[in-house]
């Protein structure tokens, strides 16, 4: 691991550590600046440092070793970043609650969603950057989309593959499904609950071969 990877490893501690200082400021001096300092850590501090480790490190689409010692992988940064909200979800499902505030926040971390697209409470993301959805579609119950997969080969590589999922224009995802790197949904198509789909049809451990 470098010493890059090591920083960006503490973040999380960190954030939990500035909302929590940040909450209780709030306790002790309730008004409206505490709360507004409460709020933009938990929404725009990931996204931005997100946005700010893009800039100098971008997250690259394909396959590459994370068992390098001297190599910094990108992605691990930008997953560093988006961990408080995996281990903490109740802070998403918030933001779906009100009409295209969830998809605006998406935005701003990178992802191209179009206009009207319905999320419900407890869908799943966890690379926000790497995800591409057409307008009107609609994300059913507890859909997961994950655009990263780690394996280890025979020869005790740690791999990482990395692709965008794209979804069409109307899309309809049932309750349930998942979508591995790469995966495609058309324009238009209804996906029964529990679907699995990555690229081209096949587990992401066999992409990345």
């Amino acid at each position: 691991m470098t010493w890059r990877s090591r920083i960006f490893s503490l973040f999380p501690t960190v954030f939990l550590l500035l909302a929590l200082a940040c909450l209780v400021w709030l306790l002790l001096a309730p008004g409206m600046l505490p709360l507004l300092c409460l709020l933009a850590h938990l929404y725009l501090l990931p996204m931005l440092c997100y946005r700010l480790h893009q800039y100098c490190w971008p997250v690259r689409e394909g396959v590459s070793r994370l068992d390098l010692p001297d190599t910094y992988v990108p992605w691990w940064g930008g997953h560093m970043c988006q961990l408080p909200y995996d281990a903490l979800p109740q802070l998403e499902a918030c933001l779906r609650l009100v009409p295209g505030l969830y998809s605006l926040w998406l935005r701003g971390w990178g992802a191209r969603i179009g206009r009207q697209v319905y999320w419900t409470p407890l869908v799943e993301i966890t690379d926000r950057a790497m995800l591409e959805i057409g307008d009107y579609a609609v994300i059913g119950h507890k859909a997961g989309f994950y655009a990263h997969v780690v394996s280890r080969k025979d020869n005790g590589e740690l791999r990482l593959y990395v692709r965008r999922i794209r979804l069409g224009r109307g899309a309809l995802i049932g309750a349930g499904s998942r979508f591995g790197p790469g995966a495609r949904v058309a324009a238009g198509a209804q996906l029964k609950a529990l679907t699995d789909r990555w690229a081209g049809g096949r587990p992401p451990q066999q992409d990345a071969e």
